[in-house]
């Protein structure tokens, strides 16, 4: 009898008997999966079904959902999880809900093709190759995964430094179609008011040093039992991998437990899931009958904390009880400490780009080393000698950071709607043209180019938009910056001159009033500049129309 026969209560009692491959995706193999279950024998778990989740959800409330979620451990192999998943995930989700297919369509903008490929593909740089964790999935289930995380690259280009975001992945694809998974993984990235997936190597530091400052009051004793065994900065190197314990460490059944909160509640639940690795780990450790004494542990004490994991020696179920009786410890105390954190490693960080941005400024606003090897790197049409010159016009804040090449012709096709995806949540952008006559232009466009969705108060689409930071300029053969108009103060000259920027799904244009300084059409190939009132420039290339070699677009990371 198949398990989606089986009313979910029952479940775990006829384990031996129900089919498995029922509850799991076709592309993982199930050999390995080892089917825990919390109740004892020939008693039959009261579990709640996915309906009733759903409608606590529905009705708003998350408190409740929550306490259901913690409570029931419903077994790895319930077919529950391919409904309750996406559905936990998708409550996260900003904007409009994706429309069927989108998915498919960013496989074939990225692949040019829905096939999957028979080679592995290279994956974003901010995965960690260290932690490429598939669990069970199959070669098919992890060239699927790959897959995934790739197009997230792709439609989310901020992501720099995500480790945990691939083992989530893999995660989520247990139980799930490669659409469906894609989808839960958008709402996670970017949620609506809470941290699931961090996605800077500044915010991976934070969660570790926060979960080390958590642990040091409501795990005390822990720490210090650690910190004797390690004395100095042994033991913090020990926090620096909190979140592979859990990912890399914990039994899969007990994985999917903290799973089912995690997509609930965020980040939370893997702190507090920690503190209870930490505090059953001390417990185990200094019992009587322990076979873990205090040398083997000093000797190997980078390895100790996973090791306890992989063969932790309570259920999935006391793992989240201990997790979740941690008294007195309040989200809003580690939404605090984590703001904390994140405040003094900011503050250092500017600190030390200050004394870099007094530094530039005194050397003639010369971009950093790094920036001049990421440039040369990425761009196509830049010489140093004419970065040099680009980085003299740049506001001087924004010579503090490193530039990321968001979007290039060469790489990512000639579409609009591509260049809307990998640009329009960026500010401040810049725009450099090389013609097919060798001319190059651009613009620094002070604004993201998504306001160009944006309504006024008549719901009306604002045709133009942007600040008077934006400005033109000419590389070759021409050497020159246009600023703005009104930059020196004489602000009486009419609505022409402020012109900024306008978009829509057919063209862009850059300066207005009497002629538009820079126009591009949809396929980004054929273009026309003018003298502009705005800017009070001259058309930036001689015959006026162009034919587009490349366009480049870089952002600027952390700005």
């Amino acid at each position: 009898m198949p398990v989606n026969a089986i009313g979910t209560e029952q479940l775990s009692g006829i384990e031996e008997e129900s089919d498995i491959y029922e509850a799991f995706a076709p592309h993982v193999d199930t050999a390995n999966i080892s089917v825990l279950t919390d109740t004892p024998p020939g008693k039959k778990p009261n579990l709640k079904t996915f309906q009733d989740v759903q409608s606590l959800i529905q009705q708003g409330k998350k408190r409740e959902a929550k306490l259901v979620l913690r409570e029931n451990s419903w077994p790895t192999n319930s077919p529950i999880r391919s409904q309750l998943w996406p559905a936990l995930c998708s409550q996260h989700h900003v904007g409009k809900t994706m429309l069927d297919g989108f998915y498919w369509d960013m496989v074939n903008q990225v692949f040019g093709t829905t096939e999957l490929p028979e080679k592995p593909i290279m994956l974003p740089p901010f995965v960690d190759s260290t932690h490429y964790l598939p669990y069970h999935l199959t070669r098919k289930g992890r060239a699927v995964a790959d897959r995934v995380v790739s197009v997230l690259g792709y439609a989310c280009p901020d992501i720099t430094y995500s480790p945990t975001l691939y083992p989530i992945t893999a995660i989520l694809l247990h139980f799930m179609s490669e659409e469906e998974c894609y989808h839960c993984m958008a709402s996670l990235v970017a949620p609506k008011d809470k941290v699931f997936i961090t996605q800077t190597k500044l915010l991976y530091e934070v969660t570790w040093k926060t979960v080390m400052q958590i642990a040091k009051k409501y795990a005390k004793s822990a720490v210090l039992y650690l910190t004797r065994l390690c004395p100095g900065q042994k033991s913090e190197r020990i926090f620096m991998d909190w979140c592979w314990w859990i990912m890399g460490g914990l039994p899969f059944p007990h994985l999917v437990r903290v799973m089912d909160c995690f997509f609930h509640e965020g980040i939370k639940v893997l702190y507090r899931v920690s503190l209870a690795i930490l505090i059953l780990f001390h417990k185990h450790a200094t019992a009587t009958n322990s076979d873990w004494d205090p040398d083997t542990i000093k000797n190997d004490i980078d390895n100790a904390l996973p090791r306890f994991c992989k063969n932790i020696p309570v259920s999935p179920t006391k793992l989240l009880r201990t997790a979740f009786s941690i008294r007195a410890l309040s989200s809003t105390y580690i939404s605090r400490t984590f703001l904390k954190t994140e405040m003094v490693l900011k503050s250092k960080s500017v600190l030390s780009g200050s004394k870099q941005m007094v530094r530039s400024r005194s050397s003639d606003n010369l971009p950093t080393s790094q920036s001049q090897v990421n440039v040369q790197m990425m761009s196509h049409t830049l010489t140093i000698r004419e970065l040099f010159t680009l980085w003299s016009w740049l506001p001087v804040r924004i010579t503090m950071y490193q530039p990321v090449l968001l979007y290039t012709t060469e790489e990512h096709g000639c579409s609009l709607t591509t260049f809307y995806v990998r640009v329009e949540q960026h500010e401040p952008t810049l725009l450099m043209i090389k013609t097919c006559n060798n001319e190059v232009f651009g613009a620094y466009c002070s604004t993201r180019w998504y306001e160009r969705n944006l309504k006024d108060e008549r719901g009306q689409r604002q045709a133009y938009f942007g600040t008077g930071e934006t400005f033109l300029f000419s590389l070759y053969p021409e050497r020159a910056k246009y600023p703005w108009v009104g930059i020196e103060g004489d602000k009486g000259l009419g609505h022409a001159s402020e012109l900024f920027m306008a978009a829509d799904s057919k063209m862009i244009t850059i300066g207005g009033g009497e002629g538009q300084a820079i126009w591009m059409d949809e396929n980004i190939r054929f273009g026309k500049t003018d003298r502009c009132q705005t800017f009070n420039n001259p058309p930036l290339c001689v015959s006026g129309d162009f034919e587009i070699r490349v366009l480049e677009v870089y952002g600027f990371v952390g700005a």
